[in-house]
């Protein structure tokens, strides 16, 4: 179910009014009620993979419960793996056979050896890379020591499969969402206006800007072949805020969802593209992910504690993995390596800490430096975004060399340049409204909090008719959807 949809604008308020009207005065059926109308939520795309996601549940639940009462190193450590194995199983089963199969074939051809051998015709599972790491945390916290297992398997389902953020996050911890569901919610009206104001936000993000930057997108990136290079240029710019507000906008509609139930979600976005340097924008950008990498990976493998060599390595197997996490395909990895680069000299300089906090904050003008810096930090977040695009390195490669080509030079020629400037326009006023808001946890947050109660509504009312006028109402499903 998508929530730029008919179907979860039905679905929404119904599961609203029997959360907080019908089953309030007792938590377990109000966690019950989150179980089924989540399984509903996901089986309405397809329910086959319904089966996954209760597995899951019940191996991590299961091991969760054993690690408890166990205190063997060498039981819980093979306990441990036991979850890793089957949840990563999967995940790699479902996302990464093919991928495998088909470069295992290529390399042994590079040594002219022929083999045979059938690929699988796979439906990926929405969000399986999201709910995975979700109840992995818990395994692992549980292991780690950090978190008490469980014995309420319902308010234990209701975390791995909480709708909100069930297909594209936040990844939750464990230790952040979990113990939400123990404590009884009541109903707060200031923290529903809240919620709604981010859900309209999020929805101008994906309708407005995403998805009419997608149809720029899609055109110049499918036709690349034909395109001069001012036009892949401007190609490579749709791409950059499709992404971001198809993403962004996800999050924004699933934390202000989880508000209208009485939950909070972790941030994921804190305007990652006024970042200063590379390691800002990872500070900023799918902040669910990056920080689940640091805590779960980079620091187990030394993070940057060791010498150089290992800094290096840390690196780029933190990148290279976050890259692969996102797909089968070597773009993803090239997309990730490329950010390891970018990454590693403010590492190895120590200057990778410098801008911990938002630009030019309690000011409304950035310096000149700091201006520089965002430019420079966002063009070579675009340059990357080319790779992640592409088809195939191939594709990357050819559409970078006629970039820098003496047809960037050439006036942009592609279908629909007047709807392409109306778009630009709308992006420019993103941006502002972005730039004015960007101290807040999203961008017209300060409309709810500051504005008087008949400007408010006045506020919400022309961003809702922005969205029904310019919004792109094609049915098109979020970006993150097939990660």
């Amino acid at each position: 179910m998508l929530f730029n949809s008919i179907d979860f604008a039905i679905f929404l308020p119904i599961v609203f009014l029997l959360y907080w009207f019908v089953t309030n005065k007792n938590l377990k059926l109000q966690n019950l009620l989150i179980v089924i109308a989540s399984y509903l939520f996901y089986g309405w795309w397809d329910w086959r993979f319904l089966s996954l996601i209760f597995f899951s549940t019940i191996v991590d639940y299961t091991v969760g419960l054993k690690l408890g009462n166990e205190d063997s190193k060498l039981k819980r450590k093979a306990l441990l793996w036991t979850s890793i194995l089957v949840n990563l199983g999967f995940l790699g089963f479902f996302k990464y056979y093919n991928f495998f199969l088909e470069n295992f074939i290529t390399a042994f051809s590079l040594f002219g050896t022929s083999i045979k051998a059938n690929s699988l015709n796979i439906i990926l599972p929405v969000g399986i890379s999201f709910y995975t790491f979700q109840t992995l945390s818990y395994t692992i916290d549980v292991y780690r020591r950090k978190l008490e297992p469980t014995k309420d398997f319902i308010a234990f389902s209701a975390f791995v499969c909480f709708f909100p953020q069930l297909v594209a996050g936040p990844i939750e911890r464990a230790t952040n969402l979990l113990p939400q569901f123990y404590n009884k919610r009541t109903f707060d009206y200031s923290k529903s206006v809240d919620g709604m104001c981010q859900i309209l936000w999020g929805l101008f993000k994906k309708i407005v800007i995403a998805d009419n930057c997608a149809e720029f997108a899609n055109q110049i990136f499918n036709n690349s072949v034909d395109m001069n290079g001012s036009t892949l240029v401007l190609g490579a710019l749709f791409f950059t805020f499709q992404i971001y507000g198809d993403f962004s906008g996800y999050s924004d509609i699933a934390i202000g969802t989880s508000r209208l139930f009485g939950f909070n979600l972790m941030r994921n976005f804190a305007f990652p593209y006024f970042s200063r340097d590379i390691a800002e924008f990872w500070r900023r950008w799918h902040i669910s992910l990056s920080t689940w990498f640091r805590d779960y990976l980079y620091i187990p493998l030394g993070g940057s504690r060791g010498g150089t060599l290992m800094k290096v390595r840390n690196t780029f197997i933190i990148f290279i993995t976050s890259g692969f996490w996102h797909g089968a395909n070597w773009t993803f990895i090239v997309w990730g390596a490329l950010n390891a680069i970018y990454f590693l000299p403010l590492l190895l300089t120590n200057n990778n800490r410098n801008n911990l906090e938002i630009v030019a904050q309690g000011k409304s003008l950035p310096t000149a430096k700091e201006l520089f810096f965002i430019f420079k930090t966002f063009g070579l977040t675009v340059f990357a975004w080319i790779f992640f695009r592409a088809e195939n390195i191939n594709h990357a490669i050819s559409y970078i060399s006629e970039i820098f080509s003496f047809s960037i030079f050439s006036i942009p020629v592609f279908h629909g340049r007047l709807k392409a400037l109306q778009t630009i326009i709308l992006v420019v006023l993103f941006l502002i409204v972005e730039w004015t808001g960007r101290e807040y946890e999203y961008s017209i947050q300060q409309i709810g909090i500051k504005w008087e109660k008949p400007l408010r509504y006045s506020a919400y009312y022309i961003i809702a008719f922005i969205i029904m006028y310019f919004g792109n109402f094609s049915d098109n499903q979020f970006i993150y959807f097939q990660f």
